[in-house]
């Protein structure tokens, strides 16, 4: 039945809810998708709009030039370099302070933003305490921390401090520098393009701009002290009070062969042959003013001799030149000389600790000691009483991997030189040529 207003004019019916309906689903829909991309452009891993249509993420940058200004005290880093088991504290700051430095170094050139960088030494201190542990434990295992008076008068000291602390530090310097620099920036898995002046790895520039131009500033430095170390080590005569238990020596001879030459465009015009050979006389024992105790245990029937580790008591070290050829043009100096001394010495340690054993062997013959010289008095007290020998370590600070080196504590007594020593007839000779 139609329906008639009063002007005459017709009005269709009104249809069913299907175009409402309609309106709502679209609705809906548009919402759904409005949501997706929000939670992508600012919730997903990575951030920003760049991440909805493009996996993996790319990061682009523009280098920079910048200079490395670490801010180190550089005598007190050498001190601490020579000495680290004496400055342990000091040296794990030190590590801390020169990777944050070098951090900032690389942020620097790569034009990194304020706020990446507020976050580079938080982000680097989730690193530094497995860091710390690693820089001194490779440091003190690769520096021969019982021959400091050695080392110090050869002027080789902090020099070979600097060279191992460059050593090590290149180790771990690629990897945490990695770590943290993908963190930031967000790259893992993808992909990173850079221009701008020097473009290179965060590790090139952390290695090659930081690490090496700071290790070369170091050694010059490291010149200076060791020269002036080495010229006032005796000015007087030292006269100390020593007690020390001498258990284990070991006679050997080693040999260099090293041949400079003098080139001009490539060819060899002349040469110098130097051929240095020694006789090492090490003794390795006790220092019972370190720490030394007897003790007796009723219940257990034992008298307990309780000794410090053994340690290289002292080095004595004969050099002879056997052969020394010199070129007309290729010369020789002292500083060559004293390197070949210096090398002979830390083979003749070397091989003393890692081959020979000589810190277990003195522990052997320490025990015969004494249970030959406390034997008798523990069986005047009981006839079933044994004497068991302990050895202590008197550093309570000391690292696993000290412990394995055993006593190396860098306070090795000045030694008067004496005649030529006589091969005893249990002592054990050996011959080596080392060719440098």
């Amino acid at each position: 039945m139609s329906t008639h207003q009063a002007d005459g004019a017709y009005t269709p019916p009104e249809e069913g809810g299907s175009g409402s309906l309609g309106k709502q689903l679209l609705l809906i829909a548009l919402i759904t998708i409005a949501a997706i991309v929000g939670y992508k452009a600012f919730f997903s891993d990575g951030g920003g709009f760049s991440n909805l249509f493009q996996s993996p993420q790319e990061v682009r940058m523009t280098y920079v030039p910048s200079d490395f200004n670490p801010n180190l005290d550089e005598e007190k880093t050498l001190r601490i370099l020579s000495q680290p088991e004496e400055y342990r504290q000091e040296f794990d700051r030190l590590v801390y302070d020169f990777n944050v430095a070098l951090l900032y170094h690389v942020a620097n050139r790569m034009a990194l933003p304020d706020s990446l960088k507020r976050r580079l030494e938080p982000e680097y201190k989730k690193h530094h305490e497995y860091l710390r542990t690693l820089y001194y434990n490779d440091f003190v295992t690769l520096k021969d921390t019982t021959a400091n008076l050695y080392e110090t008068w050869y002027s080789d000291n902090s020099n070979q401090a600097v060279q191992l602390f460059n050593e090590v530090a290149g180790k771990y310097t690629c990897f945490f520098v990695t770590q943290v620099m993908t963190t930031l920036l967000r790259v893992n898995g993808g992909k990173f393009f850079a221009k701008g002046k020097d473009v290179g790895t965060p590790c090139d520039i952390a290695i090659h701009e930081a690490l090496h131009p700071m290790a070369e500033r170091l050694k010059k430095k490291a010149e200076i002290m060791d020269f002036s170390a080495s010229r006032g080590l005796l000015k007087d005569k030292v006269r100390k009070g020593i007690a020390e238990l001498a258990t284990y020596e070991l006679r050997s001879r080693l040999g260099i062969d090293k041949t400079l030459q003098y080139k001009i465009f490539g060819f060899s015009v002349s040469e110098t042959d130097i051929r240095v050979e020694a006789i090492s006389v090490i003794k390795v024992g006790f220092k019972l003013d370190q720490f030394f105790d007897v003790t007796l245990s009723p219940k257990r029937g034992t008298l307990n001799i309780k000794l410090p580790e053994p340690t290289i008591l002292s080095h004595e070290v004969y050099p002879r030149v056997d052969k020394l050829e010199v070129g007309y043009l290729a010369g020789i100096n002292e500083k060559d000389m004293n390197e070949r001394f210096n090398e002979l010495r830390r083979q003749f340690r070397q091989d003393a600790l890692e081959n020979e054993h000589v810190l277990d062997k003195a522990k052997m013959r320490a025990d015969s000691v004494m249970q030959l010289m406390f034997g008798p008095i523990a069986k005047s007290i009981n006839r079933n009483y044994k004497v068991q020998v302990v050895f202590q370590n008197v550093q309570s600070d000391m690292t696993e991997d000290e412990l394995r080196r055993r006593g190396e504590d860098g306070n090795v007594p000045p030694k008067v030189p004496s005649p030529a020593p006589v091969e005893a007839p249990n002592s054990r000779s050996k011959e080596k040529v080392l060719a440098n």
